[in-house]
Parts: structure tokens; sequence; C-alpha cells
């Protein structure tokens, strides 16, 4: 069975129409999730405790993606360059 890893991060961004962070030291990780379920289920709880905080955000990043270098659409093909 094939395993797909997701990432839950999120912190302050500089402003909240865009995804880029104000300290991107101070990001902080949730943790490495074996499915979108819980995954899912970590974020809405950070998402929810931080309502409050227009400029604060959580994503989830798919993990199991960046796995596969040799596919044209991956993300990680940027970093042999």
């Amino acid at each position: 069975m094939t395993q797909r890893l997701h990432l839950v991060f999120g912190g302050e961004l500089v402003d909240p129409s865009t995804t880029r962070f104000k300290d991107p030291a101070n990001i902080h990780v949730v943790g490495i999730f074996p499915d979108y379920a819980s995954a899912y289920n970590a974020w809405k709880a950070e998402a929810q405790r931080t309502v409050d905080d227009a400029h604060t955000r959580y994503f989830i990043a798919h993990l199991h993606r960046l796995r596969h270098e040799e596919a044209a659409d991956s993300a990680t093909e940027e970093l042999g360059d």
C-alpha cells in the first residue's frame, strides 16, 4: 500500500491575502500525518485555535507528491537547478 504523508504547518503571514510568512524561522510545524484525514483534523484544530488572528494561517502539504522527483510536475524539480 502506498504511504501518503502530509505535513501540517502554519504561522503569521505578512498579509492575509498572500501565503508569505512574516518570520519563516518561527513557522509552527504541527506534525507529519500518515493520511489526509488525520492531517485535516490537525489542520482544523490549529485553524480553529487561531481563528481570531486574521494573519495566522495553517496549511497541509502533500509530502508524498515531493518524493516523486522523476515526475515532470514535481515541485522538487526546482532543487536540481
